[in-house]
């Protein structure tokens, strides 16, 4: 980046920008917001714009001034400087109502945390934690100036409220002239678009300010173990960062003890290796070695002995074991503690950052410009009794509709996505087959006992899989984009709730449906020897994957790993790598002499109204791998807490180095992302407990433990041939072997039972311990999380009596402040009468 200092040596640039500065030339007045063009060839027409709607807003009461491009480095770009005078933004912040203090607070903090000397090494300076004393506020009203802590009206409102209002001014500018009523040509969002001006920013602040303390002390790796100073954030970029910021910390911080919890159960997983008798038994030449075993696919594939799957049975059983369920329940109450904490601590932000009277009229809920441009029919509102625009009930159903068959036709291109993966994992199968089933150890000698068909087939399918789900979010994101500015929504904050369902709905569909067939769809409809399952019939020769004898919950492992950790790592390699690229080859470019604040935050990247949108979409969908389909991987919570780690420091790098400076907005919530928390936990539960029934081989181990092993004493020996059924290999005809029968996986009658191949009461047994499974593991894990949800309220009693005590304070200033306005008033009134008496009356 131009002008911008890489990562390793950030702090010095920072401190050379001394001599740059945020003021007009009179250095007095105070630059709000940068606007940047280019007087190309083609711009007669962009310069009347420019004319009519720099016009408009020095009428607003706007201040304006003009850097020439000779002054520019690039002897191209002009900059126009823009300045809110005090009228202004008192007149803007009483139509915004925005919260401005009045007195500082007397109320004392909370008491001492017991033994907070253990937290001392993780906590930061109190001047970066709290960067301005607590105030009683309230909204700001320009009939009551003295009522408020004015001390000096050019820092009264910190240059985050003074960029919001500046941006709210330039979002409602008409550009035509006053003879014209062309309500379409209005809002420096459609002269951006028409190449009018070529960026709209607020600027950073100088050194030694609260961006370098930013950096200092939350954007560098270094300070990874360290809290994140959520109050400085929010002063600088506004709550609706500072919120999500919030959020991911705390989600962070919550990942730890499930990562903890997960590597206990692996390491019970590891612990209990050379117990598991299921494995041996699979590895034993006289057991294994002597069990032979059905072609796992037609023609190709030959019948093949159970003990080359002995590695795989191992691995499986790090996974599959005892600890998993109790892993899987544990997460279904993780879930629960998350959200509710998340819930308390955010009513705590709330009252801290003085949003809980946050009402409808603020501008996250004001009506967009776009909105107001495309709806030329208005009709009187009820509230307001005023006439505002609005969209007629046909024009917003056809537009619903389109919209709706267009997410219906991505999403069914998903489908056929990961029908051609899946048909590509059966054709691929038998060649994989056919060419390691002779020796796999004969050319490659260093991991060749490692790969077997089963792998081969499911690693590079998972590699596929994961390429297409990369291609198809490539598109998509545009097109989900391109449906909700058509459907035109009236506000902000419905505009992002819109895009967010269309995203996560096409996302959730995109990585997880691979995950849920090998889950609940692999191995499930198979069929059995001369009666197999094909997937597009019989002649298509394509029959259905059968799981490995040790279950699919490794291969479902698998497959999770490569894509939670693929996209992992190619949002950080983004997310990084590419900017510190960027940086590298821009610095070859620039100008050795130093060049001033606009232009150093003209170079950086430009953060768009959706930037917090993809943040919080990328760690939504890691939350659903962790949740979703933790039971088969207990570690994807480490793997999760790792990143997010990382994550926090590169967003914190990326914002006070790599991205021009927001417009400051208000959010009291995570929006909608809220409820889509809700439904993944909700729907954990559900699938965790599906997994552990149908595609760990934890039930049917336990049935026959308990009711089917042979001997008095209750051992898994026997298991490995208790599983497999028998089929007479003489009805294989183009099978010449000695061999007189092959065994598969499934519990049938052998043959020449009056009931042959038909399921036998094993199966049924095991099926119903399946679903009473199920249902006994929903129920606990939701009463548990009923119970706790009820237990834990969603806002902290203290902070409760916190806002009536500050409520009840304010009031009482309020009330105060009006009757000695009115006895000021009544003296005057009195004064006044008694200087027209000694005027008029004389006097004894």
């Amino acid at each position: 980046m131009i002008g911008m200092p890489s990562l390793e040596n950030v702090q010095d640039p920072l401190l050379q920008q001394n001599k740059d500065t945020v003021f007009f030339r009179d250095g007095v007045r105070r630059i709000d917001f940068i606007l940047s063009y280019l007087d190309d060839k083609d711009g007669e027409k962009k310069q009347e714009r420019r004319r009519e709607f720099e016009a408009n807003l020095k009428k607003a009461g706007l201040e304006l001034e003009t850097e020439d491009k000779s002054d520019s480095d690039d002897l191209k770009t002009y900059f126009l400087k823009i300045h809110a005078p005090w009228e202004v933004l008192a007149t803007y912040a009483d139509v915004l109502k925005i919260k401005v203090p009045f007195k500082e607070s007397d109320i004392p903090h909370g008491q001492d945390v017991p033994l907070e000397w253990l937290s001392r090494p993780f906590r930061l300076p109190e001047k970066v934690m709290r960067p301005q004393p607590d105030y009683f506020t309230s909204p700001f009203d320009k009939d009551k100036i003295d009522f408020f802590l004015i001390k000096n009206q050019d820092t009264f409102f910190p240059p985050s409220t003074r960029n919001r209002i500046v941006y709210y001014i330039l979002s409602r500018c008409p550009y035509h002239k006053e003879d014209r009523k062309e309500t379409d040509k209005k809002g420096i969002k459609r002269l951006l678009n028409n190449g009018t001006y070529t960026s709209a920013f607020p600027l950073h602040d100088q050194c030694e300010s609260e961006r370098y303390h930013l950096y200092k002390n939350w954007a560098r790796f270094l300070c990874f173990y360290k809290e994140q100073p959520l109050n400085l954030i929010r002063k600088y970029y506004g709550e609706k960062i500072g919120i999500y910021f919030a959020w991911l910390g705390f989600y962070t911080e919550m990942l730890f003890f499930a990562a903890v919890m997960g590597v206990i159960c692996f390491t019970y997983g590891v612990l209990s290796y050379d117990d598991n008798l299921t494995s041996k038994e699979i590895c034993d030449p006289s057991i294994g070695g002597r069990t032979v075993m059905c072609p796992l696919c037609d023609k190709k594939c030959s019948y093949w002995k159970l003990n080359s799957t002995c590695l795989s049975s191992w691995q499986s059983h790090l996974f599959d074991n005892e600890g998993t369920v109790f892993f899987a329940m544990f997460m279904g109450i993780w879930v629960t503690l998350f959200l509710e904490f998340w819930k308390r601590r955010q009513a705590q932000l709330e009252y801290e950052w003085d949003l809980v009277d946050f009402e409808e009229e603020q501008q996250q809920l004001q009506i967009r410009p776009e909105f107001e441009t495309k709806c030329t029919d208005q009709r009187l509102n009820r509230i307001t009794q005023e006439m505002e625009p609005y969209l007629p009930l046909p024009k917003k159903c056809g537009r619903f509709c389109l919209s709706g068959v267009t997410v219906l036709f991505w999403m069914l291109l998903i489908v056929a996505c990961i029908t051609g993966v899946i048909v590509y994992r059966l054709a691929v199968y038998a060649a994989f087959a056919s060419i390691m089933k002779d020796s796999p150890t004969k050319k490659i000698h260093l991991v060749g006992s490692l790969i077997t068909p089963q792998l081969a087939t499911s690693v590079t399918a998972s590699f596929i899989n994961f390429v297409i789900i990369m291609i198809l979010n490539f598109f998509y994101e545009r097109v989900a984009i391109w449906i909700t500015d058509m459907e035109i929504p009236k506000t902000h904050l419905e505009y992002e709730n819109k895009l967010t369902m269309k995203m996560f709905l096409f996302q959730f569909v995109n990585y997880y449906s691979s995950c849920f067939y090998v889950a609940f769809f692999k191995g499930k409809f198979v069929g059995y020897p001369g009666n197999y399952t094909y997937m597009f019939g019989k002649y298509s020769r394509l029959r259905n994957e059968e799981c490995d004898p040790g279950g699919c919950l490794i291969e479902l492992t698998t497959q999770l790993v490569i894509v939670m950790t693929g996209k992992q790592v190619c949002g950080n390699i983004q997310e990084a790598l590419l900017p510190l690229l960027r940086n590298w080859w821009c610095s070859r470019k620039a100008r050795k002499d130093q060049y001033s604040r606009w232009e150093q935050d003209h170079d950086l990247q430009n953060f768009s109204q959706l930037g917090l949108f993809y943040e919080y979409l990328e760690m939504v969908i890691q939350f659903g791998f962790i949740t979703l389909f933790v039971a088969s991987f207990p570690l994807a919570p480490l793997l999760a807490l790792c990143n997010n780690i990382l994550e926090v420091r590169v967003d914190a790098w990326k914002f006070t180095t790599q991205f021009r400076r927001p417009v400051a907005a208000k959010a009291h919530n995570i929006g909608a992302w809220q409820e889509i928390l809700n439904v993944v936990a909700i729907l954990s539960v559900v699938t965790n407990a599906f997994i552990m029934a149908f595609t760990s081989d934890m039930i049917p181990r336990l049935v026959y433990l308990y009711a089917y092993h042979p001997g008095s004493e209750a051992t898994m020996s026997g298991y490995i041939n208790n599983s497999l059924s028998v089929y007479d290999i003489s009805q294989i005809p183009l099978l010449s072997t000695p061999i007189c029968c092959l065994r598969y996986r499934d519990y049938r009658y052998p043959p020449g039972h009056q009931r042959q191949y038909s399921h036998t009461m094993q199966f049924w047994h095991i099926l119903a311990a399946k679903l009473a499974f199920i249902i006994i593991m929903e129920h606990v894990v939701f009463v548990v999380k009923f119970f706790v949800a009820w237990l834990i309220p969603d806002v902290p009693s203290e902070v409760k009596a916190r806002i009536k005590r500050e409520r009840y304070l304010i009031q009482e200033y309020l009330h105060n402040y009006e009757v000695e306005k009115l006895k000021i008033q009544l003296m005057l009134i009195v004064m006044g009468y008694y200087g027209i008496l000694q005027k008029y009356v004389p006097t004894c």
